[in-house]
């Protein structure tokens, strides 16, 4: 029995190595071709840079000054810690409520919450369009935290609803005693203990608000451009792209959101497995 748990455990490393190369296999491929001339991307993708085809970082250079990337990387650092801040903080109270309230409401919010999970955003894009505008939520990046709180509410939502259930309620009943208000007890007892979870959360949310595109262009357009919108101006006419500076722009554009992945990643573990009670 052990042996063969022993060739079932290789076959799972083997698997998940071969995983690993492929997922890995597009970040490498577009790093490689950051540093050649565009003219040798086209022809050799696959080569690594030689004497020939080495550029260095003209193509940063480049790519820099033409998307104004600075300007750009601005707006989706505010974008994205702005959104994911709200959408943390609103949905873990909107868990503990749904969660600790038993009424017609509560379940009929966590049923719509579950719901907003199913519909697609293909389905709502032009109205919440037409709304956005309305609203004047067009007109500032900061009319998108809004926006993206509405659709990452559904799933937050979701995740901290199954967490708050498995703490037990004699925590909040002593705080209670203790002479807590409801607001003191959530952010003295229950946000702390909630850490793992709405780290996980928070990762989830910002690897998605980084990488939109779709949103962004929809609603405020090249007003104030973030990273994808910018880097997508690197496409000329008659299809003809930049794809030197695209590649630099896009090794850019991925790097923060992988360090803050690798350096939260352990959260994710611990917002499935840790317990409510802390000895």
């Amino acid at each position: 029995m052990r042996k063969k748990n022993k060739v079932f455990g290789n076959i799972i490393f083997c698997v998940m190595c071969v995983l690993s190369v492929v997922y890995l296999a597009p970040i490498f491929i577009i790093l490689m071709n950051s540093f050649k001339g565009k003219l040798y991307i086209s022809n050799a993708p696959f080569e690594l840079p030689n004497a020939k085809t080495f550029a260095g970082l003209v193509n940063y250079v480049e790519g820099l000054a033409k998307t104004n990337f600075l300007q750009s990387f601005g707006w989706s650092v505010f974008v994205t810690v702005s959104s994911v801040l709200v959408i943390v903080l609103c949905t873990s109270m909107t868990a503990w409520y749904i969660t600790r309230v038993k009424t017609r409401t509560s379940e009929i919010l966590y049923l719509s919450f579950a719901f907003s999970m199913i519909v697609p955003f293909q389905m709502v894009m032009f109205t919440m369009s037409k709304v956005a505008n309305t609203l004047h939520l067009d007109s500032h990046p900061a009319g998108l935290i809004v926006i993206y709180l509405g659709f990452g509410a559904g799933l937050s939502v979701f995740t901290f609803c199954g967490f708050v259930k498995s703490i037990p309620l004699e925590i909040e009943e002593a705080a209670m005693m203790d002479g807590c208000k409801p607001v003191q007890t959530f952010f003295s007892i229950i946000l702390p203990i909630l850490r793992p979870t709405a780290i996980t959360v928070a990762i989830l949310n910002a690897m998605w608000i980084w990488n939109d595109y779709l949103l962004p262009n929809l609603v405020i357009g090249n007003k104030f451009k973030t990273i994808p919108i910018a880097i997508q101006y690197l496409k000329a006419g008659y299809g003809s792209i930049d794809m030197g500076a695209m590649m630099a722009m896009l090794v850019l554009a991925i790097t923060p959101i992988i360090i803050f992945y690798l350096a939260c990643q352990k959260y994710i573990i611990k917002g499935v497995v840790a317990g409510a009670v802390k000895g």
